[in-house]
């Protein structure tokens, strides 16, 4: 057999596979599926067969390798799943590959986010991680990689140049970076490391007594990161928890997360599906009566995982969710290791809050493109199709699309000024040159001469500015320049920090802490007075 032939003998079994794993978990529970649904699944199973030797044999161009991969990888696969629902997904050898790093939350490497703007330009430092052999080394965001072990990487894309920087642990990588304000380029000889790649990206007392953690994801060492960094906070009277963009990730490190927030013996969110036994999880280890006020911040794009954590701080009225009402992700996948290292993610369960509210949001009828980028967010909190649940202090929720916030904050709308800016990459290329010409400290400020400098910088690129569109945008405009800059000399993490510290949605949500404390109070007192209730009856 040619190795054509066995790569597309491969295809066509590995998406056999696939049918066989979901009708598998789709017979459980259920009992045999009867003898007309078994002949017709035989016969779409045999038109597929068909289907694909016609295609193989007649196509106007031979089906090479790649192309055969690509009909079922690109095709057949995703195009049987995406008719169950959104989130079922194949992963070839390379996504599963990626998937398995995030969930492990790190990898072995120099330690550096790189980006290539458009296709075959070049490859830029984003930022070396703090700590990593590439900040150790003094690599700065905006260096050019061009050669990676003598090799240029003209026309090489970033994924490529990305798995050139990686490798075994205490390897040698040599790297040469171009600078601006440099005549020649530099050349750092890097040693490979472990690099932690954390869900908590930052972590830091934002107002005296007040914490502030922002959750980027949840991997498998979530639930202790965020453990540390409430633990890190001396005399902690408040917390603003950022789950903005979280896209979700372990369920299990989000139950564990909620197990440490909530009271030994409180409903986390419960599973139900057809495939497997309902599963209810609850916290055993519990908080030991350590509270403290707690705001969720939250926006469209909190999901999965990071609304089962804002759902049940809600339900039990632990915390007060501001924000934007959330993605409605409640599907749960089940993620199955098939040959060749490929994946399965098979939807087998829907999540519900303590409550028994369900998270998901309806997709029927509703395009791919839609449902994950034109979405208009959960119902209106007042209608009729909607589920009505209650929280343990008695407030009015309802179930089917998200998580609606107790509070409603706004996100900033962009100008297309500032639009422009950010498709032009504007301040992550001024920021290497304004650099190279002066030395900055710590106590750096954007004050006239900066944004001057930052005008001619915009003339020089043929970027359209007037003075009123700066003064429109002024402190948004002197935050994106700062952020750069004092990412180049202090680090990612100082980056956010100045980030955080000017963002509007952040420094709203502070002002509902003594709300989120009023709600756990009257919490409290409603259990104490059910309580002696039925202490009273008995």
């Amino acid at each position: 057999m040619t190795p054509r032939a066995r790569r597309a003998l491969f295809a066509v079994v590995l998406f056999f596979a696939v049918c066989a794993v979901a009708g598998t978990v789709l017979q459980r529970r259920v009992g045999a599926q009867s003898s007309t649904d078994e002949s017709q699944l035989r016969d779409s199973l045999k038109s597929f067969t068909n289907v694909y030797a016609i295609v193989e044999q007649n196509y106007a161009e031979p089906i090479t390798g790649d192309k055969a991969d690509m009909a079922i990888y690109d095709g057949a696969i995703p195009g049987m799943l995406r008719v169950l629902d959104p989130h079922s997904n194949f992963y070839d050898p390379k996504a599963y590959a990626r998937m398995r790093e995030e969930q492990h939350g790190r990898y072995y490497g120099v330690g550096m986010t790189i980006q290539q703007p458009y296709s075959g330009g070049k490859v830029f430092v984003e930022f070396p991680m703090e700590g990593a052999p590439a900040f150790r080394a003094g690599i700065h965001p905006g260096d050019v990689i061009a050669a990676v072990d003598g090799k240029s990487t003209d026309g090489m894309t970033s994924d490529l140049v990305a798995k050139a920087l990686k490798g075994p642990k205490g390897t040698h990588v040599q790297v040469s970076m171009i600078r601006v304000g440099e005549a020649k380029p530099l050349t750092f000889d890097l040693v490979r490391d472990e690099i932690p790649n954390p869900s908590v990206d930052l972590k830091y007392e934002i107002r005296p007594g007040i914490g502030y953690i922002h959750l980027k994801q949840f991997q498998e060492t979530t639930a202790q990161e965020v453990n540390d960094a409430v633990d890190s906070f001396t005399g902690l009277k408040g917390l603003v928890f950022d789950l903005r963009g979280n896209p979700g990730g372990l369920l299990s490190q989000a139950v564990e997360v909620c197990d440490h927030l909530l009271a030994k013996g409180q409903n986390i969110v419960s599973q139900r599906g057809r495939a497997y036994p309902d599963v209810n999880y609850t916290a055993t280890h519990g908080n030991d009566g350590h509270t403290f006020p707690i705001v969720v911040l939250v926006n469209r794009n909190t999901a999965s995982a990071a609304e089962i954590v804002s759902g049940a701080l809600q339900d039990h009225d632990r915390a007060l969710i501001v924000g934007e009402t959330t993605f409605g992700k409640g599907l749960v996948q089940t993620v199955y290791n098939l040959s060749e290292n490929t994946g399965l993610a098979l939807t087998t369960y829907h999540y519900y809050t303590p409550s028994g509210r369900l998270i998901q949001r309806n997709y029927a009828g509703v395009s791919l493109y839609d449902y994950y980028y034109n979405h208009a967010g959960a119902l209106p909190s007042n209608s009729t199709n909607q589920e009505v649940k209650l929280t343990d202090a008695g407030r009015t929720m309802y179930g089917g699309g998200g998580i609606t916030p107790d509070e409603k904050i706004e996100s900033p709308k962009s100008s297309h000024f500032e639009d422009s800016l950010l498709y032009k990459d504007a301040f992550f290329q001024f920021a290497p040159i304004y650099v190279s010409k002066h030395a900055v400290d710590k106590n750096f400020q954007v004050d006239d001469a900066v944004l001057s400098e930052f005008k001619q910088y915009l003339t020089s690129q043929s970027i359209p500015w007037t003075e009123a569109d700066l003064t429109a945008s002024m402190d948004w405009l002197k935050m994106s320049i700062k952020d750069k800059i004092v990412t180049i000399q202090a680090g990612q993490l100082q980056g956010l920090r100045t980030r955080a510290d000017w963002d509007p949605e952040i420094q709203k949500a502070l002002t509902f802490l003594p709300e989120a404390q009023a709600l756990e109070d009257n919490v409290h007192k409603v259990l104490m007075e059910k309580a002696m209730a039925r202490n009273a009856v008995q």
